[in-house]
């Protein structure tokens, strides 16, 4: 028997409509959510990207400004841009798209952002607080896949989560979410010796390594029954493709995300919730 496939539009369309509701509140107020974008040079995937959170936000309700930068920008004018913005009180969150241009440093640039208006929970200070179990803002796909979970009635407690993913967007801050939810939790990597081995012993493995040619998940390194979470974007034979071997996959998991229309769509969701809290709304 198939598993459950996991739904990924259908549970973030719930959260927008929740979203909407806090905005509208916020508005009776006076307050207009505002998120500010920089998308700097000309990545089409970037653009697409951008594009498709501004079209959220208006769904939601919620107000943006674009700022296109060209690619050659020095990292002095960009920092000067951030500072501006950061000091901008009609300005709620501010989200850098990445990647960024190789003359431009990621680190320096993420950690000029405010805390109070780091939608996409990467500063340094989110970061730090994440792993202090204080975060006010979380990055968005690790929060959307928790969310997603929840949604599903997955347990979390007590389980084995194994997360093929160490960056710092997804699988670092999905490392303290899940350990605070009193989940046991391995990270695992590119030099994990063994890596079939420990993700037949989970179950629930979040893979994240977006190459094909180098890695698929398939199912016989998952144990029966397993809850398997795909993030990774990939173009297989000219179509979106996660790690995992998804219809093999759905016939093993209990419960499994496809590509696309899984984690993605939660990815922008928990986008416009942080936008909300940052502008003073509750958390939904």
């Amino acid at each position: 028997m198939a598993g459950i496939r996991m739904d990924g539009l259908a549970v973030a369309g719930a959260v927008k409509i929740q979203v909407a509701g806090g905005v509208a509140g916020l508005k009776e107020d006076g307050k207009v959510p505002c998120l500010a974008t920089v998308l700097v040079g000309d990545n089409p995937a970037s653009a697409v990207y951008v594009r498709n959170k501004h079209r959220a936000c208006a769904e939601a309700g919620i107000a943006t400004r674009d700022h296109k930068i060209p690619a050659d920008v020095t990292q002095q004018e960009l920092d000067g841009l951030i500072g501006r913005l950061n000091g901008d009180d009609g300005v709620h969150g501010i989200l850098v798209q990445l990647p960024l241009p190789d003359h431009i440093d990621v680190f320096r640039t993420i950690s000029l952002i405010s805390p109070e208006k780091d939608v996409d929970g990467l500063t340094p200070a989110s970061a730090g607080l994440l792993a202090a179990g204080r975060a006010r803002m979380v990055a968005c796909t690790p929060l959307g896949i928790v969310r997603m979970l929840d949604h599903y009635r997955i347990g979390i407690e007590g389980r084995h989560a194994v997360i093929i993913n160490r960056s710092g967007l997804i699988g670092k801050p999905l490392y303290h979410l899940l350990l605070q939810r009193n989940a046991t939790v391995t990270t695992c990597h590119s030099r994990t010796t063994d890596l079939a081995g420990i993700c037949r012993r989970a179950d629930i493995v979040v893979t994240g390594v977006g190459d094909r040619a180098r890695f698929t998940l398939t199912p016989e390194m998952i144990r029966e029954g397993a809850v398997v979470v795909d993030v990774a974007i990939n173009r297989v034979d000219g179509k979106l493709a996660g790690d995992a071997d998804y219809q093999g996959i759905i016939r093993k998991a209990s419960h499994a995300t496809p590509v696309p229309g899984g984690v993605g769509p939660m990815t922008v969701a928990m986008l416009l919730r942080n936008t909300l809290v940052a502008a003073g709304g509750d958390g939904v």
